[in-house]
Protein backbone atom coordinates (compact mmCIF):
# COMPACT_ATOMS: atom_id res chain seq x y z
CA UNK A 1 0.00 0.00 0.00
CA UNK A 2 1.06 3.70 -0.16
CA UNK A 3 2.96 5.80 2.64
CA UNK A 4 0.48 7.00 5.20
CA UNK A 5 -1.29 10.03 4.24
CA UNK A 6 -4.72 12.66 4.94
CA UNK A 7 -5.46 11.70 1.84
CA UNK A 8 -5.81 7.75 2.14
CA UNK A 9 -6.88 8.29 6.43
CA UNK A 10 -10.61 8.83 5.62
CA UNK A 11 -11.28 7.99 1.88
CA UNK A 12 -14.85 9.67 2.52
CA UNK A 13 -13.83 12.88 3.21
CA UNK A 14 -13.94 14.81 0.02
CA UNK A 15 -11.61 17.30 1.84
CA UNK A 16 -8.63 15.34 0.89
CA UNK A 17 -9.30 16.23 -2.55
CA UNK A 18 -9.03 20.12 -1.89
CA UNK A 19 -5.41 21.98 -2.30
CA UNK A 20 -3.89 22.21 0.80
CA UNK A 21 -3.14 25.86 1.31
CA UNK A 22 0.88 24.87 1.12
CA UNK A 23 0.05 23.67 -2.10
CA UNK A 24 -1.00 26.88 -3.52
CA UNK A 25 2.26 27.94 -5.43
CA UNK A 26 1.30 27.53 -9.11
CA UNK A 27 -1.29 24.94 -8.69
CA UNK A 28 -4.03 27.23 -8.16
CA UNK A 29 -2.73 29.49 -10.67
CA UNK A 30 -5.46 27.63 -13.02
CA UNK A 31 -7.05 24.17 -12.06
CA UNK A 32 -10.19 21.60 -13.07
CA UNK A 33 -12.10 21.33 -10.25
CA UNK A 34 -11.95 17.78 -10.86
CA UNK A 35 -8.51 17.41 -10.57
CA UNK A 36 -6.44 14.74 -8.31
CA UNK A 37 -4.80 16.90 -5.45
CA UNK A 38 -1.05 17.50 -5.04
CA UNK A 39 -0.57 15.41 -2.28
CA UNK A 40 -1.49 12.44 -3.71
CA UNK A 41 1.35 13.06 -6.62
CA UNK A 42 4.22 13.19 -3.71
CA UNK A 43 2.71 10.21 -2.68
CA UNK A 44 3.28 8.24 -5.27
CA UNK A 45 6.70 9.91 -6.49
CA UNK A 46 7.48 8.77 -2.75
CA UNK A 47 6.42 5.13 -3.35
CA UNK A 48 8.09 5.56 -6.46
CA UNK A 49 11.44 6.35 -4.64
CA UNK A 50 12.84 7.55 -8.06
CA UNK A 51 16.18 9.23 -8.45
CA UNK A 52 17.34 12.71 -9.96
CA UNK A 53 17.66 11.37 -13.44
CA UNK A 54 14.46 9.54 -13.23
CA UNK A 55 11.48 10.95 -15.91
CA UNK A 56 8.07 11.55 -15.13
CA UNK A 57 5.40 10.88 -17.52
CA UNK A 58 1.43 12.18 -17.31
CA UNK A 59 -0.22 11.34 -20.47
CA UNK A 60 -3.65 12.53 -19.58
CA UNK A 61 -2.01 15.98 -18.15
CA UNK A 62 -4.52 18.14 -17.77
CA UNK A 63 -3.64 21.33 -16.51
CA UNK A 64 -0.54 19.75 -14.89
CA UNK A 65 -0.68 19.15 -11.55
CA UNK A 66 1.76 16.37 -11.92
CA UNK A 67 3.91 18.10 -14.34
CA UNK A 68 3.93 21.44 -11.65
CA UNK A 69 5.07 18.26 -8.20
CA UNK A 70 7.36 17.03 -10.26
CA UNK A 71 9.09 19.95 -11.14
CA UNK A 72 9.18 21.09 -7.21
CA UNK A 73 10.42 17.96 -6.05
CA UNK A 74 13.52 18.56 -8.76
CA UNK A 75 12.56 15.92 -11.42
CA UNK A 76 11.90 15.95 -15.13
CA UNK A 77 8.44 15.29 -16.45
CA UNK A 78 6.84 15.28 -19.54
CA UNK A 79 3.00 15.65 -20.49
CA UNK A 80 0.61 14.74 -22.95
CA UNK A 81 -2.90 16.69 -23.56
CA UNK A 82 -5.76 17.12 -26.07
CA UNK A 83 -7.25 20.14 -24.55
CA UNK A 84 -6.32 23.42 -26.35
CA UNK A 85 -7.02 25.45 -22.94
CA UNK A 86 -5.83 22.49 -20.69
CA UNK A 87 -2.40 22.15 -22.53
CA UNK A 88 -1.45 26.13 -22.24
CA UNK A 89 -2.70 25.97 -19.03
CA UNK A 90 -0.14 23.16 -18.31
CA UNK A 91 2.81 24.76 -20.07
CA UNK A 92 2.46 27.79 -18.60
CA UNK A 93 2.46 27.10 -15.01
CA UNK A 94 5.72 24.84 -15.79
CA UNK A 95 7.71 27.78 -17.83
CA UNK A 96 9.10 29.41 -14.46
CA UNK A 97 12.51 30.84 -16.23
CA UNK A 98 10.44 34.40 -16.26
CA UNK A 99 11.74 38.00 -16.70
CA UNK A 100 9.96 39.19 -13.63
CA UNK A 101 11.25 43.10 -14.04
CA UNK A 102 9.87 42.16 -17.91
CA UNK A 103 6.49 41.07 -17.25
CA UNK A 104 5.92 43.81 -14.45
CA UNK A 105 6.15 46.09 -17.11
CA UNK A 106 4.13 44.32 -19.84
CA UNK A 107 1.35 44.45 -16.98
CA UNK A 108 1.80 48.36 -16.67
CA UNK A 109 1.68 48.41 -20.63
CA UNK A 110 -1.64 46.32 -20.76
CA UNK A 111 -3.65 48.13 -17.84
CA UNK A 112 -2.74 51.86 -19.50
CA UNK A 113 -3.95 50.56 -23.14
CA UNK A 114 -6.69 48.29 -21.58
CA UNK A 115 -7.50 51.62 -19.44
CA UNK A 116 -7.58 53.76 -22.80
CA UNK A 117 -9.72 51.32 -25.01
CA UNK A 118 -12.37 50.24 -22.54
CA UNK A 119 -13.34 53.62 -22.84
CA UNK A 120 -13.08 54.32 -26.66
CA UNK A 121 -14.96 50.93 -27.26
CA UNK A 122 -18.58 49.88 -27.43
CA UNK A 123 -19.42 46.69 -25.69
CA UNK A 124 -17.59 43.55 -27.16
CA UNK A 125 -19.44 40.36 -27.31
CA UNK A 126 -18.35 37.17 -28.86
CA UNK A 127 -18.88 36.64 -32.68
CA UNK A 128 -22.08 34.07 -33.36
CA UNK A 129 -19.91 30.93 -34.37
CA UNK A 130 -18.01 31.29 -30.34
CA UNK A 131 -21.14 31.94 -28.76
CA UNK A 132 -22.64 28.77 -29.68
CA UNK A 133 -20.10 27.29 -28.28
CA UNK A 134 -20.63 28.89 -24.65
CA UNK A 135 -23.48 28.68 -22.11
CA UNK A 136 -26.09 30.92 -22.01
CA UNK A 137 -25.64 33.66 -19.49
CA UNK A 138 -22.17 32.27 -19.02
CA UNK A 139 -21.15 35.52 -18.41
CA UNK A 140 -22.99 38.92 -18.50
CA UNK A 141 -22.45 41.67 -21.27
CA UNK A 142 -20.21 44.44 -18.99
CA UNK A 143 -17.91 41.81 -17.62
CA UNK A 144 -17.56 40.00 -20.75
CA UNK A 145 -16.36 43.17 -22.49
CA UNK A 146 -13.49 44.22 -20.06
CA UNK A 147 -12.19 40.58 -20.47
CA UNK A 148 -12.46 40.96 -24.36
CA UNK A 149 -10.22 44.43 -24.42
CA UNK A 150 -8.01 42.95 -22.22
CA UNK A 151 -7.32 39.93 -24.35
CA UNK A 152 -7.04 42.48 -26.99
CA UNK A 153 -4.49 44.59 -24.57
CA UNK A 154 -2.43 41.46 -24.27
CA UNK A 155 -2.23 40.19 -27.40
CA UNK A 156 -0.08 43.11 -28.56
CA UNK A 157 3.05 42.34 -26.11
CA UNK A 158 5.27 39.90 -27.43
CA UNK A 159 5.19 36.52 -27.59
CA UNK A 160 7.15 34.74 -24.75
CA UNK A 161 6.61 33.21 -21.25
CA UNK A 162 5.05 36.84 -19.66
CA UNK A 163 2.52 37.10 -22.12
CA UNK A 164 1.38 33.65 -21.25
CA UNK A 165 1.64 34.43 -17.77
CA UNK A 166 -0.96 37.65 -18.60
CA UNK A 167 -3.64 35.40 -20.78
CA UNK A 168 -3.42 32.46 -18.04
CA UNK A 169 -4.40 34.66 -15.21
CA UNK A 170 -6.97 36.04 -18.01
CA UNK A 171 -8.80 32.88 -18.69
CA UNK A 172 -8.47 32.44 -14.89
CA UNK A 173 -10.67 35.73 -13.75
CA UNK A 174 -12.37 35.01 -16.02
CA UNK A 175 -14.29 32.34 -14.99
CA UNK A 176 -13.74 32.31 -11.67
CA UNK A 177 -13.82 36.47 -11.01
CA UNK A 178 -16.19 37.34 -13.96
CA UNK A 179 -18.50 34.43 -15.29
CA UNK A 180 -21.82 33.53 -13.84
CA UNK A 181 -20.19 30.06 -13.53
CA UNK A 182 -20.11 27.44 -10.59
CA UNK A 183 -18.61 24.02 -10.92
CA UNK A 184 -19.98 21.63 -8.19
CA UNK A 185 -19.17 19.05 -10.08
CA UNK A 186 -20.91 19.61 -13.29
CA UNK A 187 -21.10 23.27 -14.80
CA UNK A 188 -23.52 24.88 -14.19
CA UNK A 189 -24.87 28.72 -13.71
CA UNK A 190 -25.06 30.64 -9.99
CA UNK A 191 -27.93 32.03 -8.58
CA UNK A 192 -26.99 35.51 -8.51
CA UNK A 193 -25.49 36.46 -12.03
CA UNK A 194 -22.37 39.21 -11.87
CA UNK A 195 -23.86 42.29 -13.58
CA UNK A 196 -19.70 43.62 -13.19
CA UNK A 197 -16.66 42.62 -12.09
CA UNK A 198 -13.45 44.32 -11.19
CA UNK A 199 -11.64 42.59 -13.73
CA UNK A 200 -8.61 44.68 -14.17
CA UNK A 201 -7.79 44.91 -10.56
CA UNK A 202 -8.73 40.89 -10.11
CA UNK A 203 -6.52 40.04 -13.29
CA UNK A 204 -3.44 42.27 -11.52
CA UNK A 205 -3.81 40.67 -8.51
CA UNK A 206 -3.95 37.51 -10.09
CA UNK A 207 -0.36 37.87 -12.08
CA UNK A 208 1.73 39.44 -8.52
CA UNK A 209 0.76 36.46 -7.35
CA UNK A 210 2.36 34.29 -10.28
CA UNK A 211 4.89 36.23 -10.39
CA UNK A 212 5.50 35.53 -6.39
CA UNK A 213 5.26 32.46 -7.11
CA UNK A 214 8.32 32.25 -9.65
CA UNK A 215 10.41 34.45 -7.58
CA UNK A 216 9.70 31.88 -4.42
CA UNK A 217 10.74 28.71 -6.59
CA UNK A 218 13.21 30.60 -8.85
CA UNK A 219 15.67 27.43 -7.87
CA UNK A 220 13.55 24.87 -9.45
CA UNK A 221 13.07 27.12 -12.43
CA UNK A 222 16.04 25.06 -14.31
CA UNK A 223 14.19 21.74 -14.02
CA UNK A 224 12.88 20.40 -17.26
CA UNK A 225 9.28 19.90 -18.19
CA UNK A 226 7.80 19.90 -21.23
CA UNK A 227 4.35 19.36 -22.37
CA UNK A 228 3.07 18.05 -25.69
CA UNK A 229 0.00 18.74 -27.45
CA UNK A 230 -1.55 15.07 -28.32
CA UNK A 231 -3.45 12.32 -28.62
CA UNK A 232 -2.84 9.77 -25.81
CA UNK A 233 -3.79 7.00 -27.57
CA UNK A 234 -0.68 7.37 -30.27
CA UNK A 235 2.14 8.38 -28.30
CA UNK A 236 4.92 7.33 -30.11
CA UNK A 237 5.72 10.44 -32.32
CA UNK A 238 5.67 12.66 -28.97
CA UNK A 239 7.99 10.59 -26.65
CA UNK A 240 11.49 9.08 -26.55
CA UNK A 241 12.05 5.43 -26.45
CA UNK A 242 12.80 4.04 -24.03
CA UNK A 243 12.86 7.14 -21.88
CA UNK A 244 9.89 6.78 -19.02
CA UNK A 245 10.50 5.69 -15.64
CA UNK A 246 7.28 6.70 -13.80
CA UNK A 247 3.56 7.56 -14.71
CA UNK A 248 1.09 9.21 -12.53
CA UNK A 249 -1.79 10.24 -14.29
CA UNK A 250 -5.89 10.25 -14.27
CA UNK A 251 -7.44 9.69 -17.51
CA UNK A 252 -11.43 10.86 -18.26
CA UNK A 253 -13.94 8.20 -16.32
CA UNK A 254 -16.67 6.87 -18.34
CA UNK A 255 -19.78 8.91 -17.53
CA UNK A 256 -21.55 10.85 -19.45
CA UNK A 257 -19.66 14.40 -18.45
CA UNK A 258 -18.51 16.24 -21.91
CA UNK A 259 -15.41 17.24 -20.05
CA UNK A 260 -15.02 20.07 -22.77
CA UNK A 261 -17.05 21.71 -21.27
CA UNK A 262 -15.28 22.83 -18.28
CA UNK A 263 -12.98 24.73 -20.01
CA UNK A 264 -15.29 26.33 -22.82
CA UNK A 265 -15.70 29.81 -21.83
CA UNK A 266 -12.06 30.52 -21.68
CA UNK A 267 -11.32 28.31 -24.46
CA UNK A 268 -13.71 31.04 -26.52
CA UNK A 269 -11.60 34.14 -24.71
CA UNK A 270 -8.41 32.69 -25.58
CA UNK A 271 -9.04 32.21 -29.03
CA UNK A 272 -8.54 28.30 -28.89
CA UNK A 273 -12.35 27.86 -29.79
CA UNK A 274 -13.81 29.73 -33.11
CA UNK A 275 -16.85 27.36 -34.23
CA UNK A 276 -17.97 23.79 -34.05
CA UNK A 277 -15.64 22.79 -36.34
CA UNK A 278 -12.46 23.69 -33.98
CA UNK A 279 -14.52 21.58 -31.28
CA UNK A 280 -15.10 18.78 -32.90
CA UNK A 281 -11.24 18.44 -34.16
CA UNK A 282 -9.56 18.28 -30.50
CA UNK A 283 -12.70 16.10 -29.42
CA UNK A 284 -11.37 13.94 -32.20
CA UNK A 285 -8.27 13.60 -30.32
CA UNK A 286 -9.44 12.29 -27.33
CA UNK A 287 -10.97 9.19 -25.59
CA UNK A 288 -14.16 8.34 -25.54
CA UNK A 289 -15.14 8.73 -22.35
CA UNK A 290 -19.34 10.19 -23.14
CA UNK A 291 -21.96 9.95 -25.54
CA UNK A 292 -20.70 13.41 -26.90
CA UNK A 293 -17.68 12.43 -28.68
CA UNK A 294 -18.72 9.63 -30.32
CA UNK A 295 -18.56 9.34 -34.17
CA UNK A 296 -19.18 6.76 -36.35
CA UNK A 297 -15.65 5.86 -37.68
CA UNK A 298 -14.47 5.39 -34.20
CA UNK A 299 -12.98 1.61 -33.97
CA UNK A 300 -11.41 1.83 -30.40
CA UNK A 301 -13.10 -1.08 -29.45
CA UNK A 302 -11.35 -3.17 -32.13
CA UNK A 303 -8.14 -3.96 -29.54
CA UNK A 304 -10.62 -5.77 -26.71
CA UNK A 305 -10.71 -9.32 -26.75
CA UNK A 306 -14.11 -10.67 -27.82
CA UNK A 307 -14.75 -12.46 -24.57
CA UNK A 308 -13.84 -9.21 -22.29
CA UNK A 309 -15.37 -8.27 -19.44
CA UNK A 310 -16.32 -4.97 -20.99
CA UNK A 311 -17.74 -6.22 -23.83
CA UNK A 312 -20.38 -8.37 -21.70
CA UNK A 313 -20.52 -5.44 -19.69
CA UNK A 314 -21.90 -3.31 -22.53
CA UNK A 315 -24.32 -5.97 -24.10
CA UNK A 316 -25.94 -5.59 -20.29
CA UNK A 317 -25.89 -1.87 -20.74
CA UNK A 318 -27.77 -2.40 -24.01
CA UNK A 319 -30.05 -4.10 -22.91
CA UNK A 320 -31.34 -2.26 -20.28
CA UNK A 321 -31.70 0.41 -22.37
CA UNK A 322 -33.87 -1.94 -24.35
CA UNK A 323 -36.02 -2.77 -21.72
CA UNK A 324 -36.41 0.73 -20.04
CA UNK A 325 -37.56 2.10 -23.28
CA UNK A 326 -35.01 4.54 -24.03
CA UNK A 327 -34.26 5.77 -27.33
CA UNK A 328 -32.69 9.22 -27.34
CA UNK A 329 -29.78 9.20 -29.93
CA UNK A 330 -27.29 10.07 -26.61
CA UNK A 331 -28.74 6.61 -24.30
CA UNK A 332 -28.24 4.84 -27.44
CA UNK A 333 -24.59 5.32 -27.76
CA UNK A 334 -23.76 3.72 -23.85
CA UNK A 335 -23.17 0.48 -24.58
CA UNK A 336 -20.64 1.84 -27.45
CA UNK A 337 -19.20 4.64 -24.90
CA UNK A 338 -18.13 1.99 -22.92
CA UNK A 339 -16.38 -0.18 -25.42
CA UNK A 340 -14.46 2.93 -26.81
CA UNK A 341 -13.52 4.01 -23.75
CA UNK A 342 -11.65 0.80 -22.42
CA UNK A 343 -10.40 0.14 -26.13
CA UNK A 344 -8.89 3.53 -26.05
CA UNK A 345 -7.51 2.74 -22.86
CA UNK A 346 -6.08 -0.04 -23.67
CA UNK A 347 -5.07 1.71 -27.10
CA UNK A 348 -3.32 3.98 -24.98
CA UNK A 349 -1.51 1.16 -22.89
CA UNK A 350 -0.48 -0.83 -26.08
CA UNK A 351 0.93 2.42 -28.07
CA UNK A 352 2.79 3.90 -24.49
CA UNK A 353 5.15 0.34 -24.46
CA UNK A 354 7.97 1.71 -26.17
CA UNK A 355 8.95 4.71 -24.27
CA UNK A 356 8.38 3.20 -21.24
CA UNK A 357 12.19 1.47 -19.43
CA UNK A 358 11.92 -1.64 -18.01
CA UNK A 359 10.99 -1.52 -14.80
CA UNK A 360 8.91 1.53 -15.32
CA UNK A 361 6.02 2.08 -12.63
CA UNK A 362 2.83 3.27 -13.53
CA UNK A 363 -0.14 4.78 -11.45
CA UNK A 364 -3.53 5.32 -13.32
CA UNK A 365 -6.16 7.39 -10.78
CA UNK A 366 -9.72 6.29 -12.03
CA UNK A 367 -13.20 6.23 -10.57
CA UNK A 368 -16.46 3.50 -10.56
CA UNK A 369 -19.02 5.17 -12.55
CA UNK A 370 -22.98 4.52 -12.44
CA UNK A 371 -23.97 7.17 -15.28
CA UNK A 372 -25.19 4.50 -17.49
CA UNK A 373 -29.00 3.18 -16.52
CA UNK A 374 -27.09 3.09 -13.06
CA UNK A 375 -25.45 -0.13 -14.03
CA UNK A 376 -21.76 0.03 -11.99
CA UNK A 377 -18.38 0.28 -14.17
CA UNK A 378 -15.79 -0.80 -11.99
CA UNK A 379 -13.19 1.41 -13.83
CA UNK A 380 -9.79 0.58 -11.80
CA UNK A 381 -10.95 -3.58 -11.97
CA UNK A 382 -11.32 -3.56 -15.69
CA UNK A 383 -8.58 -1.05 -16.29
CA UNK A 384 -5.88 -3.49 -14.17
CA UNK A 385 -7.58 -6.44 -16.61
CA UNK A 386 -7.11 -4.82 -19.92
CA UNK A 387 -3.66 -3.51 -18.60
CA UNK A 388 -2.39 -7.11 -17.61
CA UNK A 389 -3.86 -8.29 -20.91
CA UNK A 390 -1.11 -5.46 -22.79
CA UNK A 391 1.77 -7.32 -21.10
CA UNK A 392 1.76 -5.13 -17.92
CA UNK A 393 2.17 -6.41 -14.60
CA UNK A 394 -0.55 -5.28 -11.46
CA UNK A 395 0.91 -4.19 -8.37
CA UNK A 396 -2.68 -3.33 -6.91
CA UNK A 397 -5.33 -1.35 -6.49
CA UNK A 398 -5.14 1.66 -3.73
CA UNK A 399 -8.34 3.20 -2.46
CA UNK A 400 -8.16 6.84 -2.57
CA UNK A 401 -11.36 7.91 -1.47
CA UNK A 402 -14.88 7.40 -2.02
CA UNK A 403 -17.73 9.47 -3.12
CA UNK A 404 -21.65 9.36 -3.31
CA UNK A 405 -23.25 8.66 -6.48
CA UNK A 406 -25.62 11.68 -7.37
CA UNK A 407 -28.39 9.13 -8.73
CA UNK A 408 -28.63 6.44 -6.47
CA UNK A 409 -26.80 8.10 -3.78
CA UNK A 410 -24.04 4.84 -3.16
CA UNK A 411 -20.89 5.24 -2.32
CA UNK A 412 -18.35 4.78 -5.66
CA UNK A 413 -14.63 4.12 -5.43
CA UNK A 414 -11.63 6.60 -7.02
CA UNK A 415 -9.04 4.10 -6.90
CA UNK A 416 -5.17 4.17 -8.17
CA UNK A 417 -3.90 1.12 -10.52
CA UNK A 418 -0.43 0.66 -9.78
CA UNK A 419 1.28 -1.11 -12.71
CA UNK A 420 5.10 -2.31 -13.51
CA UNK A 421 5.97 -2.52 -17.32
CA UNK A 422 8.74 -5.27 -17.77
CA UNK A 423 8.59 -5.13 -21.48
CA UNK A 424 6.61 -8.36 -21.81
CA UNK A 425 4.39 -7.74 -24.75
CA UNK A 426 0.86 -10.33 -24.96
CA UNK A 427 -1.32 -11.08 -28.02
CA UNK A 428 -4.23 -8.88 -26.75
CA UNK A 429 -6.83 -10.06 -28.71
CA UNK A 430 -6.69 -13.61 -28.14
CA UNK A 431 -5.84 -13.30 -24.14
CA UNK A 432 -8.53 -13.74 -21.99
CA UNK A 433 -8.86 -12.83 -18.45
CA UNK A 434 -10.38 -14.63 -15.77
CA UNK A 435 -13.11 -13.05 -14.13
CA UNK A 436 -12.91 -10.89 -10.86
CA UNK A 437 -9.38 -11.63 -10.69
CA UNK A 438 -8.41 -8.41 -8.68
CA UNK A 439 -9.99 -7.99 -5.29
CA UNK A 440 -11.97 -4.88 -4.57
CA UNK A 441 -9.50 -4.41 -1.43
CA UNK A 442 -6.77 -3.59 -3.77
CA UNK A 443 -4.62 -6.22 -2.84
CA UNK A 444 -4.12 -9.37 -5.71
CA UNK A 445 -5.62 -12.11 -4.75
Amino acid sequence: MVPSSPSFLAPADLRHNRLHPADRAFHDWYRFILSYPPHLVRDYLQQFALDASAVVLDPFCGTGTTLVEAKKQGLTAVGVEAVPMAHFACATKTQWAVDIAALETMVGRTLERTAEWMVAAPLRTFAPAQQTLVMRNAINPLPLHKCLVLGDAIAVEPPGPERDILNLALAYVAVQDASNLRFGPEVGLRRKRREDAPVLASWQVKVAQMAADITAWSHCAGVRTHCHRGDARTLRSLLEPNSIDAIITSPPYPNEKDYTRTTRLESVLLGYLKNKQDLRAFKETLIRSNSRNVYRLDDDDQVLSRQSQIRRLARTIEAKRIALGKTSGFECKYHRVTTLYFGGIKRHLLDLQGALRPGAQLAYVVGDQASFFQILIRTGELLAEIAEEAGYQVKGIDLFRTRGASATGTQLREEVVRLEWHGVVKQSRSFVLPHSKFSKGGAIK
